[in-house]
């Protein structure tokens, strides 16, 4: 709703701006006094650790929630924005983290539907008569006849791209975009968004924790430090040591240990191992994989190549239906006997929902692994004092952050939530520790202490195993570096002589 009665203009990139935008939620402010001009046809790039107010300030500026105080701009005028079907009528629209597409639809229907005038009735030949005009205007083009389960990642994120610019909107928030894109993907994504901008067409604000994208892609940055905004500037201006120093203030990143030490025995070894994917239809087929002491793994690969069965596959949570795993020499059918003989440990991906019992305490998830072990040997009974202590040590050796070590563990940030799951299985000897995607959305801090922790367990003679989609976390960490595509290993290459482009290929399956 415009306050006044001068119109927006109907064409064209918007300017959007905040004006001392502040969001409290009881006694806590999230967002506090924060002005942000976005001028036309630019690309703005929006930087913040988790907890900074940054999906704070879009959700404000969609409607998604009211602001306490502050008012919003849209091409100069002052706008009232109570819901997102408001900011969609003024031509703001959001591509979100994850895909918001239907799967079994073509990317065709996925357009047609997502129009508020879509038709009960849809007359195709009518439709595929617009959609051709309007793939016609755009730098870039997705197969419209295609179903979306078929596409890959960036063509996926082109799709959502497409759909917003087809809803007609000229202002577009991007949250994190290439966060399952390859470097490839991402650069081809991006360097089109950027184009779009430049042509005057649309206006973005880009959510990211990727330095390399914002000095590539961005114009301006601004950036949010407990919900309050402590830095601006022209990217060409910063550097990202600049732009580090805005974000943790007088806090400082920790540094993983220098790498020491030489690789030593394996540890795990699998073997023609077979196993079916989450569909049922194709195999995941790993026919050797070594990973020896003292050095770190990294399986490189876009979600959904297999990562996630292999990594079920190695906790028993998907069978093998051919070949073997083997851990130091032993077979290994990760039992949690064998694990704590072995001296095994696990950090899965998304470990509130893999590794936790949400409704639990912290010192209750903390205490998983050892509740029942003393001395060596299992017992039936619970020692909550013993439990208790332990769990207030590791809390202090692993900083985490929690009101109480008898708070749910649900009620933390995603970066304690790790830090505490990490506290518990870096404890003691640790001989392989299996890993996926350790770091997704956490903050420039949590990243880079459990960075740390991972360098520092290998350092001290683990095997480890680390699976992820952050293909600059793999060069920053591993030894070797494989990569996984449509469930099998494709490509291997020393850590010390990769190449980023070549790996962004066998990544995307075109090698």
């Amino acid at each position: 709703m415009i306050v006044g009665e001068e119109p927006l203009p109907q064409s064209g990139a918007l300017e959007v701006a905040t004006l001392g935008m502040t969001m409290r939620f009881g006694a806590f402010t999230a967002l506090d006094d924060v002005s942000i001009r976005v001028p036309a046809g630019t690309f703005h790039a929006l930087l913040g650790e988790n907890g900074a107010g940054k999906s704070t300030l879009v959700k404000c500026m969609m409607g998604f929630y009211h602001a306490s105080a502050g008012q919003m701009m849209v091409a100069g005028r002052e706008v009232q924005v109570p819901d997102p079907r408001a900011a969609h009528a003024m031509g703001l629209g959001m591509v979100y983290q994850h895909f918001t597409l239907v799967p079994s639809l073509t990317a065709a229907e996925n357009l047609v539907i997502s129009r508020k005038d879509a038709p009960a009735v849809i007359d195709w030949r009518r439709e595929r008569a617009g959609l051709e005009a309007f793939m016609a205007r755009m730098p870039f083009r997705v197969p419209l006849d295609q179903k979306v389960a078929a596409l890959a990642a960036g063509e996926k994120q082109k799709l959502e791209i497409l759909k917003q610019l087809y809803l007609g909107r000229r202002f577009l928030i991007l949250d994190e975009p290439t966060s399952v894109l390859t470097p490839d993907e991402a650069d081809e994504v991006l360097g089109h968004v950027r184009a779009l901008c430049a042509a005057g067409e649309i206006t973005v604000l880009m959510i990211t924790h990727k330095f390399r994208e914002v000095t590539a892609f961005a114009d301006d940055v601004s950036v949010l430090r407990r919900g309050r905004l402590v830095g601006q500037g022209r990217v060409v201006d910063l550097t990202h040591a600049d732009m580090a120093a805005m974000m943790m203030g007088e806090a400082r990143l920790p540094q993983p240990a220098a790498r020491s030490g030489a690789p030593g025995a394996p540890v795990l070894r699998i073997e023609g191992a077979r196993a079916h994917d989450r569909s049922g239809l194709k195999d995941i087929a790993i026919d050797a994989l070594e990973v020896r002491a003292g050095e770190i793994v990294g399986i490189a690969g876009i979600s959904g190549n297999g990562q996630m069965e292999l990594m079920e596959m190695l906790t028993g949570q998907r069978p093998l239906t051919e070949g073997s795993v083997r851990v130091k020499g032993q077979p290994y059918r990760a039992t949690r006997a064998e694990a704590r003989r072995l001296n095994i440990r696990y950090l899965p991906e998304e470990p509130l929902k893999n590794a936790c019992a949400s409704r639990m305490s912290v010192a209750e998830n903390i205490a998983f692994r050892s509740f029942d072990a003393s001395g060596g040997r299992t017992r039936f009974w619970l020692a909550p004092g013993a439990m208790r202590q332990r769990a207030e040590e590791l809390i202090a050796a692993f900083k985490v952050r929690t009101a109480s070590i008898d708070a749910p563990i649900s009620a933390l940030s995603g970066g304690n939530v790790q830090r505490a799951v990490l506290a518990r299985e870096l404890t003691g000897t640790v001989d392989l520790l299996i890993i996926s995607n350790p770091c997704f959305g956490l903050d420039f801090t949590a990243v880079s202490e459990i960075r740390a922790r991972i360098m520092a367990a290998r350092n001290a003679g683990a095997a480890v195993l680390l699976m992820s989609e952050d293909l600059d976390e793999i060069l920053e960490l591993a030894d070797r570096v494989l990569v996984m595509s449509e469930g099998r290993i494709t490509y291997e290459v020393a850590a010390a002589n990769a190449d980023v482009a070549t790996i962004g290929h066998h990544m995307g399956g075109h090698a």
